[in-house]
């Protein structure tokens, strides 16, 4: 699915106000279109905006669930772990650069459909969907986690709303929820343009940060005061259930990291200046880009991870900002919890619109790709938009646990997404521009990445299995 074409360049000062002409050959994000076609002038996303989008569509939701990695792996192995994922995702996504400028590709989909066909962009078009529908559906329930409160794990933790006005309809979780989607949600994600969350994408990052200070000075001030034992510094592996279990953590890990669909609409505009106007005499910009937002979120990650598990140790959970329920035996502790839970909140509330833009274009470009430009189409645009935010509500309120949606996404779409089909388009090398190095790091990233998911998927299911015979004696 793509947007409109522009006119050659030896027309180049025409085109910018020339009408949009389809293409499927075409840039994604074009630079300019009439006013009637319903764009505003635009010339090509910032290299600031392009990495604060880029950020916030990594920094997501799985970041609450990295200090739990640690309690599984230990301090050592864990933050080892988080450094080489983000070094396997920088390579993967500059496989996809180098094959999307070598092929003129104006999507994750049109690229892989370049190397494997209609098949090819389908599988990676299905893939999106059931990955950020599922991601979308998490943010929505630790939202209601967070402003309402839940009783997942058999215990009730209160919201905010909850301790600050007590039990009513009015802090329950359906209706904060269905709030926070109209008010919220429904309108940043009715933007067509990604480059148009920007300023969103910069604050959400922001918010992202004034979790992290406050979660480190908390770390920092119990520190001070004797609070904080000696974390666990390597895994506790006893027999093979144990050693299994380690596996659980790659799921969390790849969908913490995932970005590759949404990275492809936001760093698109640079590929595209360079195509049309020569603008860009290397690639050196895009992978400033990716290197630049992999770097800050590394750093954002190795942090919370760290004084996330030092702060909590053993009794880390799955979902940490759970964590920050309980009374952290501080001044202002109360008063800190609710800023910890409040900025997170609203970090997630900024991403969303970041993840739903690419959803809504794969299942438009599923359904009908035959016809003319979502953004041209008013009508689809907004029945597509306000179906999609539909199905995403009722899947908050119909699932209660965030920890096996990480587990189902991670080790299924998102690694097909993240590793597996960026190593296919390698080793398929249809423009003969792959190195040896190359194929040897595609064979690596196919084989961890199946290997690793399986057995997560496998533990998973022995836990649950086991779980369950537990119960019924």
């Amino acid at each position: 699915m793509t947007i409109g074409n522009l006119a050659p360049k030896s027309e180049k000062k025409r085109s910018r106000k020339n009408k949009a002409i389809v293409d499927e050959n075409a840039p994604l994000l074009p630079k300019a279109h009439e006013s009637d076609a319903g764009f505003d002038d635009f010339n090509g996303a910032s290299f600031s905006g392009a990495v604060f989008n880029l950020s916030t569509t990594i920094i997501g939701a799985g970041i609450m669930a990295l200090p739990a990695t640690l309690r599984e792996l230990g301090m050592v192995p864990g933050l080892i772990a988080i450094i080489f994922m983000a070094l396997l995702t920088e390579k993967s996504i500059e496989f996809l650069i180098r094959f999307t400028r070598a092929g003129k590709s104006s999507s994750y989909g049109s690229l892989m459909g370049d190397s494997f066909g209609k098949y090819g962009k389908a599988l990676v078009q299905l893939c999106v969907i059931v990955n950020n529908i599922g991601v979308l559906i998490v943010y929505m329930i630790i939202i209601g986690d967070v402003l309402s409160g839940t009783s997942a794990s058999g215990e009730h933790h209160s919201g905010i709303f909850e301790g600050w006005f007590g039990v009513h309809w009015w802090t329950g979780r359906t209706f904060i929820v269905l709030v926070t989607t109209l008010a919220i949600f429904a309108p940043l994600s009715s933007f067509k343009r990604i480059d148009s969350l920007r300023f969103t994408s910069a604050l959400s990052v922001a918010l992202a940060v004034v979790f992290l200070v406050i979660a480190v000075g908390i770390s920092i001030i119990k520190i001070i005061s004797g609070g904080i034992g000696m974390p666990k510094l390597f895994p506790d592996v006893t027999d093979i259930a144990s050693a299994l279990k380690l596996f659980t953590v790659v799921p969390v890990f790849v969908t913490a990291y995932i970005c590759h669909y949404n990275g492809m609409y936001i760093i698109q505009p640079f590929v595209s200046l360079h195509t049309i106007d020569n603008e860009l005499e290397d690639s050196s910009q895009i992978q400033g880009v990716v290197r630049t937002s992999l770097g800050l979120c590394s750093s954002v990650y190795i942090m919370i991870s760290f004084f996330g598990f030092l702060l909590f140790g053993d009794g880390t959970l799955d979902d940490v900002l759970a964590n920050f329920d309980t009374d952290l035996g501080i001044p202002f502790g109360s008063v800190l919890n609710d800023a910890v839970r409040l900025s997170y909140a609203a970090h997630l509330m900024l991403v969303f619109p970041v993840v739903f833009y690419p959803l809504r274009l794969n299942i438009d470009g599923l359904i009908f790709s035959k016809s003319k430009p979502l953004v041209l189409d008013n009508f689809r645009f907004a029945s597509l938009t306000i179906a999609l935010i539909g199905v995403i509500f009722l899947g908050a309120n119909f699932i209660p646990s965030i920890w096996d949606a990480f587990q189902f996404t991670g080790a299924t779409a998102a690694v097909c997404l993240g590793f597996i089909f960026p190593a296919a388009i390698v080793l398929r090398d249809r423009y003969d521009i792959t190195t040896k190095g190359d194929k040897i790091l595609s064979v690596f990233m196919i084989v961890l990445a199946v290997f690793a998911n399986a057995v997560a998927i496998y533990s998973d299911a022995y836990a649950l299995l086991k779980q369950n015979k537990t119960s019924r004696e």
